[in-house]
């Protein structure tokens, strides 16, 4: 499968964002669907995560009740709204498929990403 990751860009602190992945193939509604972010100098790590379904999700602590995964299997698509957005948030966000039916938060279990988009968030 190939993703596409696109929506990223310059927002002020408090603002709002919303990331796209778009994937091909036809077993998108099979697996789960995560995303990921990597700032400068710092190891890539969790961000959330999304059932094949979209019945169940998973965030990391930091951005509970500011981002919100969803995904429509019909277009094959998966986003990630974010809202009060901080100057920490500011990474190159990544959408990434596993193989797995059930979510999870290891990135090692993920056998395709997408080319990562850059979320810059000013204070």
């Amino acid at each position: 499968v190939q993703l596409q990751a696109s929506g990223g860009g310059l927002v002020q602190a408090g603002g709002s964002l919303r990331l796209s992945c778009a994937a091909s193939g036809r077993t998108f509604g099979s697996y789960s669907m995560g995303w990921f972010r990597q700032a400068p100098g710092k190891e890539r790590e969790f961000v959330a995560a999304i059932d094949k379904n979209g019945y169940s999700t998973d965030y990391q602590d930091s951005v509970k009740g500011r981002f919100t995964v969803s995904r429509d299997n019909a277009k094959n698509t998966v986003l990630l709204q974010m809202s009060s957005l901080k100057p920490e948030d500011t990474a190159a966000y990544y959408c990434a498929r596993t193989r797995r039916t059930l979510m999870t938060r290891e990135a090692r279990l993920y056998d395709s990403w997408g080319q990562g988009t850059l979320v810059t968030v000013s204070s």
